[in-house]
């Protein structure tokens, strides 16, 4: 186990291009970049892969500028007591911006339309002859009035549902584990299905906006695409295992699914009939790089400095005030008299707790608790070995 050396420069390393203004925000406080470093108190990351990578002692951190962390080993992370951020929210208004283009565009046929229109090149004066001929094969079909179904009312699924009514759309959602603060923001005009079935049954178009889990991976297939309206619109901006392709291109093939709209080409999909494919695009806009960024600093920056955590991949969020008093931030097993054993190592010290929270898991705690004692910093080393020696803790350290 290790053991923090108290007050010391905390060491910020980064394995892709972060945003300036991301790290910007570890001028105040006291931290330094160094890409260089071996033994970085944290890792700030964009789509570097990290499976093949070795984690010292020391690394106490790693924050995933975007939603996804399949390129990070969290389950690894998990074991050596490493929490793992992501910037859920972040980049929602590029997505959602992405998901209603495509939308209108797909009911246009715009896509097509402009490649063809690509094709008259060299035809001179006869294009727009050959315009005014060619474009019936491109009459499509307006968005309003027809039903959107959402699955995961996330941030992004939120902001998507609230445009779409604006856009004269009905809007149908689907998410059994919907938050507050997403549901305050949601317009009441979205319909509530009860059923995912039912979303499939009504929508005109769908949409996808949930992580990939072993409960959803393959969630499209030929059995949901048999509840579908006829000619279905489907977007999925949020990983392409969702989406059964061998199942999805019979689909397209019989028209059972009209357009299949995604984010996530490969060979397979770029082989099927009305699909379009896009450069994984979603989030790829400068401001969303950006938030992105500053939402990982932030978060990395008030763990080090306060044990607080806010959105965790691995870790239980959790949040205490930070009043400056020293402050014991253990992440252990959940398992009986954990807590009860940390008290005992306090007041083995003659020491009184000011205020504690533990919050846990997946099998783990998180449990930060204040000092209300002045404390001499001499006698800190001593309380974290006391700490660490305890059985079932993964990591502790002194704030």
């Amino acid at each position: 186990m290790s053991t923090l050396v108290i007050d010391n420069v905390k060491t910020i390393k980064t394995l892709n291009n972060i945003a300036e203004s991301g790290l910007k925000v570890f001028n105040k406080g006291n931290f330094s970049i160094d890409n260089d470093s071996e033994n970085p108190d944290a890792i700030v990351v964009r789509s570097f892969n990290m499976h093949s990578l070795d984690f010292s002692d020391n690394l106490k951190a790693i924050a995933r500028a975007g939603a996804g962390v399949n390129n990070i080993p969290v389950d690894k992370c998990t074991d050596q007591g490493i929490v793992v951020f992501n910037t859920p929210g972040a980049n929602a208004n590029a997505v959602k911006e992405m998901v209603l283009t495509s939308l209108i565009s797909s009911s246009r046929n715009l896509f097509a339309g402009v490649a063809w229109t690509k094709t008259l090149e060299g035809e001179g004066d006869q294009v727009p002859k050959l315009v005014e001929a060619g474009k019936k094969q491109f009459v499509g079909k307006e968005i309003k009035g027809k039903t959107l179904g959402i699955i995961g009312l996330g941030a992004i699924g939120a902001l998507v549902a609230n445009d779409a009514l604006d856009l004269d759309m009905d809007v149908i959602g689907f998410d059994p584990f919907i938050s507050v603060d997403t549901a305050w923001n949601l317009s009441r005009n979205v319909q509530r299905a009860m059923t995912i079935e039912q979303l499939f049954a009504e929508s005109d178009y769908i949409t996808v906006h949930v992580p990939l889990t072993t409960d959803t991976k393959g969630m499209f297939n030929q059995n949901t695409f048999s509840i579908m309206k006829p000619g279905v619109h489907i977007l999925n901006f949020s990983r392409g295992e969702l989406v059964n392709e061998v199942d999805m291109a019979v689909a397209l093939e019989e028209g059972t699914v009209g357009r299949y709209i995604t984010d996530f080409p490969n060979e397979t999909v770029l082989k099927m009939k009305n699909t379009i494919s896009i450069p994984h695009l979603g989030a790829s806009t400068a401001e969303s790089e950006e938030n992105c960024a500053i939402m990982a600093a932030r978060q990395v920056k008030e763990f080090l400095e306060t044990g607080n955590i806010k959105n965790s991949v691995n870790f239980p969020n959790a949040e205490l005030p930070y009043t400056g008093k020293r402050r014991v931030a253990a992440f252990h097993k959940n398992i009986p008299n954990m807590v009860g054993q940390i008290t005992s190592a306090l007041s083995s010290y003659n020491l009184n707790i000011a205020d504690m929270v533990n919050r846990s898991r997946n099998g783990y705690a998180y449990t930060m608790i204040d000092i209300e004692d002045e404390v001499n910093g001499d006698i800190i080393p001593g309380l974290v070995e006391k700490i660490n020696q305890i059985e079932g803790i993964v990591t502790a350290r002194i704030i």
